[in-house]
């Protein structure tokens, strides 16, 4: 009875780090025109892992965004991260949106595989954790939300 308990469990989490969810996004504020400014002269985002160049955050938080963010967030990405600053699996998303600009979580969300070839930053990560983030394959609505979801979490009103 146990193994098919820890069986079923296991198979919710691998299901819901796995899925695809498209939903609709209520904003269209991304933009990709603008260069990126990257240490490493080989990362070149216009190959595909940086389509986000621009990011309008100037505004005070979408509440309905942020909450379909929330529910993104403890499908897809609460096994392995926290809203505090404690490093789970990954690290911790208290004052992510004060480290990283808002492209450069939107590229890593989206595109994880070739951030985390290309990108320092994301490689430096890398070497903290020790655990490569899965590709989530997140619509770029979904990741959106997520990226709201982070502000709100970081005190963004």
């Amino acid at each position: 009875m146990k193994k098919m308990l820890i069986v079923g469990i296991l198979a919710i989490f691998i299901t819901a780090c796995g899925s695809n969810s498209q939903q609709a996004s209520t904003k269209s504020d991304v933009s990709t025109s603008e260069p990126s400014n990257s240490a490493n002269p080989s990362y070149d985002p216009n190959r595909g892992e940086g389509k986000f160049k621009s990011v309008d955050i100037s505004g005070s938080l979408d509440a309905t965004m942020a909450e379909s963010g929330n529910k993104i967030y403890l499908v897809k990405c609460g096994a392995c991260h926290k809203t505090t600053e404690e490093k789970l699996v990954g690290p911790g998303w208290k004052g992510v949106t004060s480290r990283h600009q808002a492209p450069w979580i939107l590229n890593f969300i989206t595109n994880t595989d070739e951030m985390i070839n290309k990108d320092p930053k994301a490689q430096a990560q890398l070497e903290i954790c020790l655990v490569r983030m899965p590709n989530q394959n997140l619509a770029d609505s979904d990741a959106r939300a997520l990226l709201e979801f982070m502000r709100k979490n970081d005190g963004v009103k």
